[in-house]
């Protein structure tokens, strides 16, 4: 399932393309993590300040630690026993886009519970970056039908799968020190 979706999916994405996709949360604006030039783009796109970062979406648990150099062992349980998505914020962010990484250093990762998503990213072996598909200050579009036209005709690749949509409620945020110590962004 979503075989051929996925292969054109990673061809959009090699070439520093911006995709746009369903979530398990919203539809989102994604590229390719690792590419500051698709991050710039996506962010040009979503009319958004350079100094607000973007998360990223991994596959799993286990690769958390090729992207933050602080990832204490509560970061596991909080993975395995959150019933809603949860993007963690963790300090020392590497081996991304400068553009996805706060001012602080740090950097939200989400791990995906979406089906597709988890196979794009694990069949494309980078993280993808995540952001609402919308102008920033517009409201979040929980369907495909509800993104602009705008937003439609600037991006480079729409995934065909048009009647996905996911919670419709952004993931919860927290803030995890390099100690374990974690306080609640957004619930």
């Amino acid at each position: 399932m979503f075989d051929s979706t996925i292969q054109e999916t990673i061809e959009v994405l090699k070439s520093g393309g911006v995709i746009l996709y369903p979530t398990e949360t919203v539809w989102g604006l994604g590229c390719d993590a690792t590419n500051e030039e698709a991050v710039r783009k996506l962010m040009k796109i979503k009319q958004r300040d350079d100094s607000k970062s973007l998360i990223i979406l991994l596959d799993n648990d286990i690769q958390l630690r090729r992207y933050a150099k602080h990832v204490p062992d509560v970061v596991f349980d909080i993975t395995e026993y959150s019933t809603k998505p949860t993007t963690l914020i963790l300090d020392g962010a590497y081996n991304v886009a400068p553009s996805t990484i706060a001012q602080d250093g740090s950097i939200g990762i989400r791990i995906t519970t979406s089906e597709f998503c988890k196979k794009l990213i694990k069949t494309f072996k980078k993280p993808i970056t995540s952001t609402s598909a919308n102008i920033s200050g517009e409201p979040t579009p929980i369907t495909f039908n509800e993104i602009s036209q705008q937003i439609q005709s600037l991006v480079d690749y729409t995934v065909d799968l048009k009647s996905e949509t996911g919670t419709g409620t952004p993931s919860t945020i927290m803030k995890i020190g390099p100690n374990g110590a974690f306080r609640f962004i957004r619930k």
